[in-house]
């Protein structure tokens, strides 16, 4: 009797050992998605702020008195820049920002006939809403991968690894509501 007690209590502690390493690895499976979902994020990021002098210079070769929009828009996308590696909703406050001034240079552009017919304009602001649209997508991707590894580590009992394995909750990288749909690409 003693025996297959003993024997019962050591499969069920193997069975509990077991289950903890399948959860601590399935938890840094999720949190490495979502660092993985982040730097995908980093990539895009980084593309638009690549098209953006560029964009600002074809706006300045036929609308050079807007200096005003201009300069907020160099502005806003070195804060956006300087804000890489910072803390998530900081570095989602210096996108949106910067969202917000493109939408208002591409207003800009529409009082400008010879700018909107300019080929590089064009394909710029092609380039533009491609890489928004990718934006949007790997900020998606990351937002749902935040969640699914946040209700992992909140979740009875998987809990207990996390509490255990040191995880904390991701943060998501959001858009502020009024901004959404700000910067439309128009021919």
């Amino acid at each position: 009797m003693v025996l297959v007690l003993t024997l019962v209590v050591v499969v069920m502690v193997v069975l509990v050992l077991v289950w903890a390493v399948s959860a601590y690895n399935r938890l840094v499976r999720r949190r490495n998605q979502v660092e993985a979902a982040s730097a995908q994020i980093d990539v895009q990021l980084k593309r638009r702020h690549d098209l953006i002098p560029n964009l600002v210079e074809t706006v300045k070769g036929y609308a050079a008195h807007e200096s005003g929009t201009l300069d907020a828009v160099v502005r806003a996308r070195q804060s956006a820049v300087a804000a890489d590696g910072a803390p998530v909703q900081q570095r989602a406050a210096a996108e949106n920002e910067l969202t917000q001034v493109l939408s208002r240079l591409l207003a800009v552009a529409e009082a400008y006939p010879d700018l909107k017919a300019s080929q590089n304009f064009g394909a710029l602001q092609a380039e533009l809403a491609t890489t928004e649209d990718k934006i949007a997508y790997a900020r998606q991707f990351l937002n749902n991968a935040v969640q699914t590894f946040n209700t992992s580590i909140e979740t009875v009992p998987t809990n207990i690894v996390a509490g255990v394995g040191g995880f904390r909750p991701a943060e998501y990288f959001e858009v502020r509501v009024e901004e959404r749909g700000n910067v439309s690409v128009q021919f």
